[in-house]
């Protein structure tokens, strides 16, 4: 179904996903429950919609928040199907009086800096029990939780040994409404901005210390 792929732009300008905010291969949102017992309830809905769709998100039920993640793996990110399952999510909540908060949703990634990416990368997959997935057009060749609950690694090449920079760095990816607030208080928090030249895909800041961080978003990414 290569057709049914669209753009997070697409997906954004799309009617009825008011609720969602792309996060770059993923739609996500996280829904205000209140209680565990009305977060029971909007995963049932969601569970009968995904199977009459033939089309299964993520579902992270906590008490008091559902956090819902769609992607279509079958064209490696979104995808019309994405689209029309939101809006019947979204329906099913508002049905329930359940109020979406998409501020709230986030990715986290660790970034490995590595001079030869293969040399280094099966010590991370052994020692994380990772697997490795397919190149997503961020990472070269991410690894990821089989479980689908810890952040993703992946390795960023070095042209050369920089010995006075930190090795690790963590990828924040927040929506795209959120980033700009995320920097200023970053900065505000004590850290500075490093570059804002792939803003806004992302920015580069760094602790008082220099150990940086990337907060990232979908955009500028097409």
């Amino acid at each position: 179904m290569a057709d049914d792929r669209i753009t997070a732009r697409e997906f954004h300008d799309s009617d009825g996903v008011e609720d969602w905010r792309v996060l770059l291969a993923t739609a996500q949102t996280l829904y205000r429950t209140g209680s565990f017992t009305a977060g029971v309830e909007l995963v049932d809905a969601i569970g009968e919609l995904a199977e009459a769709a033939s089309h299964h998100p993520d579902v992270d039920l906590r008490y008091g928040t559902v956090t819902v993640r769609l992607t279509s793996h079958d064209v490696g990110g979104l995808s019309r199907r994405d689209v029309a399952l939101a809006r019947e999510i979204s329906d099913a909540a508002r049905e329930l009086d359940l109020v979406a908060d998409p501020s709230a949703v986030q990715e986290l990634e660790i970034a490995v800096d590595a001079l030869v990416g293969p040399a280094v990368q099966p010590f991370w997959r052994a020692v994380l029990g990772y697997t490795e997935q397919a190149p997503d057009g961020l990472a070269a060749v991410p690894l990821a939780d089989p479980t689908g609950h810890a952040p993703a690694f992946w390795f960023q090449q070095m042209d050369a040994p920089r010995e006075q920079r930190n090795r690790l760095h963590v990828d924040v990816i927040v929506p795209h409404d959120v980033a700009e607030s995320r920097v200023t208080a970053a900065i505000a928090a004590g850290g500075h901005l490093v570059s804002d030249d792939r803003a806004p895909a992302f920015w580069v800041l760094a602790d008082a210390e220099g150990n940086e961080a990337c907060v990232c978003t979908w955009q500028a990414r097409d």
